[in-house]
């Protein structure tokens, strides 16, 4: 047997796509390791020098878990936004979207299936035969470029298997929440042709009722999820990866209530739809001077994002209300291909103690959007397209026999071209670039330390919506509000960091420690011009914005304990301090000193698993965030909150059964809310604070069966 440190990336590679585990001692009661698979070269995450939390097949079983908002608090310092059916924005160290409407979007955190980009397109993030989640904290400045400034989070599917195997899954629960799910793997041709096909509905009315409407299914979720793999041995030094994905989500939305409740008052509900098609290549050989890889991919999306705008209905107010209607039509195609040359044994460089990378990446962005509006004389329409050109090297080189420097670099063209019908034109070109240098010093084979640098980027842009909003207004005032946010500047990121990882007892307990320092420059915010309209009531104008500079600090810690053969627990804290160091927005308001949006003090999840033999085991989990500010233009906050989630069950080889129960004590706690505007015509349009609710209180039942 092979040890971790010293097995060759191809027989890792391979490994991992044949689904198995790298075993690295012969020793029963130990915490399995985990292999970083988003990296250029699958890392133990006890070696990988970055901040980095996974999440495994078996702790998304254990949580029945279907979307991946639904697994995000296990990772320190890692938050979503709401004003979705699903999750779509994240934010990683208080950096990340949390919204788009008519503009385009340039991405913080990257997001990947498969090697698949779909940045900025959450929705898909189901979790059905996803085996396993990786969030990268920091810039991805080497790794991926201009769509990971905060971080990439990384999803992996399981892979298809040498041995014929089947599996169906399904689960019931309350809300009229249903889920069935079927995986078939095996050989098509044994030991050189292997497929997988995973295929599952979700079903569910939401956790909303309409009451005007007297309907209680307007939020609902609506979501098929399909997946196949082909994986070709071609030869002992050469593999071909397939993967065809198909997803199908045609969620309801209609979540805001003037009342702040779960009860809704809206005659035009909205919907929160999103079907995307992709194909991936990933062409894998072993050459005698070099390993090869060259993946090109392809998708496909098509959303629909609409709502009532007054979330009311017509006779709710007569003397004083509005009915609006806005919907956002979405067709995005992507198309990547990457190229990576990596060292073997024969070709790595200074006294055969450096092994270097070296790709060229190209992707192609085309975006249209459709845009139809109460208030627009006709439907806005634009185009935005976008194409990447990267260059990127890294190169880890042992300066001694405990000590490493890990140095990367990546040089990205990146090129845009928008137009819209409302003759706003723009084609802006920008150069970027990112790296890392970091000292890795192992103190013990399963111990090390580091500490390093590393720089991000964000490519700048335009607000189109404020360009084509300048001759509809005639007020001074709002013209001069308009005039300070046209187009904004490219951010970067300076993200200092040093750590510790560790395995003692065995391996019985696993420590990771994380402290980070991020200096962010001409630091992107998100905001909206609200701008009263003649009755009463609010316009509003989505725009980005440069702040002078901004920072953000914190530590991230995951102990993972073995306590005894029949327990496992888990504690994950994560630290944060953000601010505005120098800004003033687009209001007029000094926010110099003041936290940055969705980012909470702290967060933490802590919980165990407990065998109670025969079979039988118990699952306890808690987690908890601080309060945070929903935006970075008024002062309205999340309320804290602290939710408890438990699992009962038995499981066998062959199949299993549980019971579980997710928010036990039905806590009602924000995941997007506005603090700026009044939108109650039987109030006079009074400023009042609204807000979405994450998910109640859920009870259900799930099953598995193996064949």
């Amino acid at each position: 047997m092979l040890p971790c440190n010293k097995a060759s990336f191809f027989f890792r590679k391979t490994l991992i796509a044949l689904g198995l585990s790298l075993a690295c001692t012969g020793q029963a009661a130990e915490l399995e390791e985990i292999l970083v698979t988003a990296e250029f070269r699958p890392t133990r995450l006890l070696d990988q020098p970055n901040s980095t939390s996974v999440v495994s097949q078996f702790e998304i079983k254990e949580r029945a878990a279907q979307h991946l908002e639904e697994v995000l608090n296990l990772a320190p310092n890692v938050n979503y936004a709401g004003g979705s059916s699903r999750a779509r924005f994240y934010q990683i160290r208080g950096i990340g979207e949390r919204s788009q409407f008519q503009e385009p979007l340039n991405p913080s955190i990257g997001f990947i299936i498969d090697g698949i980009d779909f940045s900025g397109l959450g929705t898909v993030g189901g979790l059905f035969d996803v085996d396993q989640v990786e969030v990268l904290r920091g810039p991805q400045g080497t790794l991926h470029g201009a769509n990971a400034l905060a971080g990439l989070i990384n999803v992996r599917s399981a892979a298809p298997k040498n041995e014929p195997g089947l599996s169906i899954s399904a689960s019931a629960a309350n809300y009229d929440t249903w889920s069935l799910g079927l995986v078939g793997t095996g050989p098509l041709i044994k030991d050189t042709l292997l497929f997988r096909l995973a295929v599952q509905e979700y079903r569910s009315d939401g956790f909303s009722k309409n009451t005007y409407l007297k309907r209680d299914d307007t939020a609902n979720r609506d979501e098929t999820m399909a997946r196949a793999k082909l994986r070709w041995l071609a030869s002992d030094t050469a593999t071909l990866d397939v993967t065809a994905f198909y997803a199908d989500v045609d969620n309801g939305y209609d979540v805001f209530s003037l009342d702040n409740t779960r009860r809704t008052l809206s005659d035009e509900p909205g919907s929160d739809k999103q079907k995307s098609s992709a194909l991936a290549f990933d062409w894998q050989q072993s050459l005698s001077a070099a390993d090869l890889e060259a993946r090109v991919s392809w998708a496909s999306s098509e959303s629909d994002y609409s709502f009532d705008e007054d979330w009311a209905y017509v006779g709710i107010a007569p003397e004083l209300e509005y009915s609006s209607f806005d919907q956002f039509l979405r067709d995005r195609d992507s198309y990547s291909a990457e190229l990576r040359l990596l060292s073997n044994e024969s070709s790595r460089l200074i006294n055969d103690r450096g092994d270097w990378v070296v790709g060229l990446y190209y992707l192609a962005d085309r975006e249209d959007l459709v845009r139809r509006y109460t208030y627009l004389t006709q439907d806005f329409r634009s185009t935005y397209d976008t194409d990447t050109l990267a260059l990127f090297t890294q190169l880890d080189t042992q300066l001694s026999e405990r000590l490493s420097l890990l140095s990367g670099l990546r040089v990205e063209q990146r090129r845009t071209d928008y137009y819209d019908n409302n003759g706003v034109a723009s084609d802006p070109k920008k150069n970027l670039w990112g790296g890392r240098l970091t000292l890795e010093y192992q103190l013990s084979d399963d111990s090390m330390l580091y500490a390093g640098l590393s720089r991000g980027y964000r490519a700048n842009g335009i607000n189109a919506g404020v360009l084509a909003s300048m001759e509809a207004y005639n007020d001074p005032a709002v013209l001069g509000l308009l005039e300070r946010v046209q187009r904004y500047d490219d951010e970067s990121l300076l993200n200092y960091e040093a750590g510790f990882k560790a395995s003692f007892l065995d391996k019985r307990l696993s420590t990771r420690l994380a402290l980070f320092y991020m200096d962010r420059k001409d630091q992107q915010v998100k905001g909206s011009l609200v701008i009263p309209r003649p009755n009463g009531s609010t316009d509003f104008i989505d725009h980005t914005n440069n702040a002078a500079s901004g920072n953000n600090y914190g530590l991230e810690l995951e102990l993972d304990w073995l306590a005894t053969d029949s327990l496992q627990v888990y504690a994950h804290l994560g630290l944060l301090e953000t601010r505005f160091d120098d800004y003033i927005n687009s209001d007029g308001r000094d926010l110099s000193g003041r936290d940055q949006a969705h980012a909470p003090s702290y967060q933490y999840a802590i919980g165990g698993r407990y065998d109670l033999g025969a079979g039988f085991f118990a699952r306890l989990d808690i987690e908890g965030k601080d309060k945070f500010y929903f935006s970075d233009r008024h002062e309205l906050q999340a309320p804290s909150f602290n939710l408890v989630h438990m699992r009962l069950g038995y499981a066998s080889e062959q199949w299993s059964l549980a019971l579980w129960g997710r928010n036990l004590g039905d806590k009602k706690y924000a995941v997007r809310g506005f603090g700026s505007f009044g939108n109650d015509p039987r109030k006079e349009y009074i400023v009042e604070p609204y807000y979405q609710y994450g998910e109640p209180r859920q009870v259900g039942i799930s099953a598995d069966y193996h064949f």
